[in-house]
């Protein structure tokens, strides 16, 4: 009687040994063909910018070709659902913002399950955003941005990445706690909405730093505060909202994820690759400048900030009053 308890016990154990030499040997033997490295915003924005350079890095090591497939568009969630519809061999994954742990609450129905679709691969970056102003808007400093905005209600506008996104929330947190009123006006990447503020179509709007630089040193653009909760060595003379309103902090991340399902040896293989791209002195000079500082988690590690990240962005949202986008 007893055998006949342990023949499944053995048999189970037997399975666990048999898929874990196998899940090994795949990662011994992956890549053998090219990565796709989905990038859920158009080409030219911060995000775009990281994919490539890390993309180029990885695909000397790997000796396959990393192909950046740019697929904006609904806050990032068409390129997070081709994701989801991917197989889990490792040879898609995606790098995108901490815009993926607010989607479930800001969305009614999304088209993937981010609990299994999802799998975390790595934390990249740490990240905070800035506060840009174009030539539409008279306000330099943000105090003057607030005093205009109260003293025209509704009537000023400002520039997002999509409803839900990261840019989107920052600004929906600075309205809350200044008690201000501005229109949302979405865009479907960072290259557009900084291109309609040069343009003067919106007044202002949050964005990572790597796409503003270059024009604010032209005159094209004005940076008003970061949403660091300190200011950055980067740009020094530019305060932080949390001078003008105490103890606002809005910092991100840029981060990969890959089908949910997909082998940890795979996951583990990718994560040390990227990690160790994120840290080579040539990329790590130009993080700052990006607007990032490097992490290189551990699968596990950005899982436990992932689900947290996802209850506190349901917290925000539901404390913003966001209405729920379809």
């Amino acid at each position: 009687m007893y055998q006949y308890f342990l023949r499944p016990l053995r048999c189970a154990s037997l399975l666990a040994v048999a898929l874990l030499a196998n899940a090994t040997a795949w990662a011994q033997t992956w890549p053998a063909k090219p990565i796709r490295l989905i990038v859920p915003f158009p080409a030219g924005g911060a995000v775009d910018t990281v994919a490539r350079t890390l993309g180029q890095k990885a695909s000397e090591t790997w000796k396959q070709p990393v192909i950046v497939d740019n697929k904006p568009g609904a806050g990032g969630n068409i390129g997070a659902e081709a994701l989801a519809k991917s197989a889990a061999d490792g040879y898609t994954i995606m790098m995108t913002t901490q815009g993926l742990s607010i989607a479930p609450s800001i969305y009614r129905k999304l088209p993937f399950d981010i609990q299994k679709d999802m799998q975390p691969v790595t934390q990249l970056t740490s990240s905070y955003l800035v506060l840009t102003a174009g030539p539409a808007l008279s306000a330099t400093t943000l105090p003057e941005l607030i005093s205009l905005a109260k003293a025209k209600p509704g009537a000023l506008n400002y520039a997002s990445t999509g409803v839900g996104s990261a840019p989107h929330l920052a600004m929906e947190l600075l309205k809350s706690a200044a008690g201000i009123d501005l229109l949302h006006v979405p865009y479907k990447g960072d290259g557009p909405l900084n291109q309609a503020m040069m343009a003067g179509d919106v007044g202002a709007g949050f964005s990572p730093l790597s796409g503003v630089i270059a024009p604010a040193k032209a005159g094209k653009l004005r940076l008003i505060a970061i949403t660091a909760p300190r200011r950055s060595a980067t740009l020094p003379d530019v305060p932080s909202v949390a001078e003008t309103v105490p103890g606002f902090d809005h910092t991100g991340w840029l981060g990969v994820f890959a089908p949910g399902g997909t082998p940890i040896a795979v996951l583990r293989a990718i994560q040390t690759e990227l990690a160790r791209g994120i840290n080579l002195p040539e990329v790590k000079e130009k993080l700052p400048v990006w607007g990032y500082e490097g992490v290189g988690s551990t699968p596990e590690a950005f899982s436990i900030k992932f689900r947290s990240d996802i209850a506190g962005y349901a917290k925000a949202v539901q404390d913003a009053k966001l209405p729920l986008q379809d």
